[in-house]
C-alpha cells in the first residue's frame, strides 16, 4: 500500500496539519493574557500586575533561552517525534493549568509551557522547509504563519469562554484538544527523507558536544548568518510592540474606550497580517524563478512598508490614519514573515537550519520582552506614540544591510 507521504500533494498536508499545531501553539500561551480577571478571584496572588507580569515572563524567557537547543534538538531526531512530543506536553499542560489552586502551581506549569512550546517553531518551519524546497517555500511558510495569528486572535475568546463556564473548563478544553491531535499527527504527520538526508541525518545525529559545537561553529562563523539574525531581530522590536501595546496606542490616539480599541487593533492586524504572509508568500515564490534575491527583496519590501506605518500609529490621530497604519504595518510584517526560514534556507544547510532559526527565535523573543518592558515606562510617561515611531529606525538599518550584503547561490543549500 502507497504511503500518505508519497502523494503527491502531500506537502500541502504537511502545512495543513501543522496549521492546526501552530494555531494551538499561540492560542494556549495567549489564554492566560485574557482570563487574569475571572482567575484572581480563586488565585488571589494574580490580583497584582506585579505577579501576573512574572506569569508573563517566566514564559518569554525560558521560550527564548530553549530556542537554540530546540533548534540543535531538531536537527538531530525525528522532526515529527519532537512536534508530536512537543504538543502533546504543552497541551497537557494547559489541561492541568485548569487544576491549578496555586500562584506557584501556575508558575512551574507556565515555564515548563515555555520549555515545550519552543520546541515546536524550529521543527515546524523546518519540516515545511524539507517539503516545500524551491517554487512554493514562501507560501508554505506564509500559509502556516496564518496559524500563528489565529491562534492569537482566538486567545482572546478565552475570556468570553471562561465567563460562560469558568477559566479552568477552558484550561481543560483547549488542553484535551491538544492532546487528541497529537495523537492525529502520530497518523497522518511523516518526516520527510531521501536517501541523502538519511544518511547526512544519521550522520548529524549525534548529540556529543563536539558535534554540538560544530554546528554552531558552522552557523555563527557564517556571515550571512548575522546579516540574518540582524534582519530578523531588528523588526522583532517593533513586532512585539505592536503586538504587546497596540491596543492602548488606539484607546490613546484615538481618545476611545480600551473594549473598542482591543477589537479595533487587534482585527485590523490580523486581517492585513494575513493578507500580507498570502501575498509576500506568492510574490516571492514568483520572484525567486527570475532572481535568486527575489526572496530578499520581498522580505525588504515588507519591511519597507512598516516604516511609515509606525509613523501613522506613532503620530496619526485620525481613525483612517490610525487604521491606515496598522494595516500596512500587518501587510508588510507579514511579508516579512512569510521569508524568514526561506531565506535562512538559501544561506544555511537542511543539516543545520533548524538550530539557525532557534537562535534566530531566541533574539526576537528576547527583544520582545525588552521591548515590552521599555514602552510599559514610555506609557507611564505619556510618550508610547513617539517611542513606537522611533523603532522604524533599526527597520532601516536592518533594510539597508539586508539588501547590501545578502548575495545567494542557490534556492535551497543542502550541504
Amino acid at each position: 500500500m502507497k504511503s500518505i507521504s508519497n502523494y503527491k500533494h502531500y506537502p500541502w498536508v504537511v502545512v495543513g496539519l501543522l496549521w492546526i499545531v501552530a494555531l494551538l501553539n499561540y492560542l494556549d500561551r495567549q489564554m492566560l493574557s485574557t482570563m487574569k480577571n475571572q482567575m484572581m478571584l480563586d488565585i488571589n496572588e494574580l490580583s497584582t500586575a506585579e505577579n501576573f507580569g512574572r506569569l508573563m515572563a517566566v514564559f518569554l524567557w525560558i521560550y527564548a533561552l530553549m530556542s537554540p537547543i530546540a533548534g540543535l534538538i531538531a536537527d538531530r531526531i525525528s522532526k515529527k517525534a519532537l512536534i508530536v512530543s512537543s504538543l502533546f506536553v504543552w497541551s497537557l499542560i494547559t489541561m492541568l493549568m485548569g487544576y491549578a489552586e496555586t500562584f506557584d502551581q501556575l508558575y512551574v506549569l507556565r515555564a515548563f509551557m515555555g520549555l515545550s512550546e519552543a520546541l515546536y517553531i524550529p521543527a515546524g518551519l523546518s519540516l515545511i522547509a524539507d517539503y516545500h524546497q524551491d517554487q512554493t517555500r514562501s507560501l508554505a511558510t506564509g500559509i502556516h504563519m496564518t496559524g500563528l495569528y489565529f491562534g492569537q486572535a482566538l486567545g482572546g475568546f478565552g475570556a468570553t469562554i471562561s465567563d460562560m463556564f469558568s477559566w479552568q473548563f477552558t484550561f481543560q478544553t483547549f488542553g484535551v484538544i491538544g492532546v487528541v491531535y497529537s495523537f492525529v499527527l502520530i497518523l497522518f504527520l511523516h518526516d520527510y527523507q531521501t536517501d541523502k538526508t538519511t544518511i547526512e541525518v544519521n550522520k548529524a545525529s549525534s548529540f556529543n558536544l563536539s558535534s554540538l559545537k560544530n554546528s554552531l561553529g558552522t552557523i555563527l562563523g557564517t556571515i550571512s548568518f548575522w546579516v540574518i539574525l540582524f534582519y530578523f531581530t531588528a523588526p522583532s522590536f517593533p513586532g512585539w510592540a505592536i503586538k504587546n501595546w497596540i491596543p492602548t496606542l488606539f484607546s490613546q490616539n484615538l481618545n476611545i474606550e480600551m473594549t473598542l480599541a482591543g477589537p479595533l487593533s487587534t482585527i485590523s492586524i490580523a486581517a492585513s497580517s494575513f493578507i500580507g504572509v498570502i501575498a509576500g508568500g506568492i510574490l516571492s515564490d514568483r520572484w525567486v524563478k527570475k532572481n535568486l534575491k527575489g526572496r530578499i527583496f520581498t522580505g525588504a519590501l515588507g519591511l519597507s512598508l512598516t516604516i511609515p506605518a509606525l509613523l501613522f500609529l506613532g503620530f496619526g490621530n485620525s481613525l483612517i490614519g490610525v487604521i491606515g497604519g496598522a494595516v500596512l504595518f500587518g501587510i508588510g510584517f507579514g511579508m516579512f514573515d512569510a521569508n524568514n526560514m526561506p531565506i535562512l534556507c538559501q544561506f544555511v544547510s537542511s543539516k543545520y537550519r533548524a538550530a539557525g532559526y532557534g537562535l534566530m527565535n531566541m533574539t526576537g523573543v528576547i527583544a520582545g520582552a525588552f521591548i515590552t518592558d521599555l514602552l510599559g515606562k514610555s506609557t507611564d510617561a505619556g510618550s508610547l506614540g513617539r517611542d513606537i515611531s522611533y523603532l522604524a529606525i533599526p527597520v532601516c538599518l536592518a533594510i539597508v544591510l539586508l539588501l547590501a550584503t545578502l548575495k545567494p547561490k542557490t534556492i535551497n543549500m543542502v550541504d
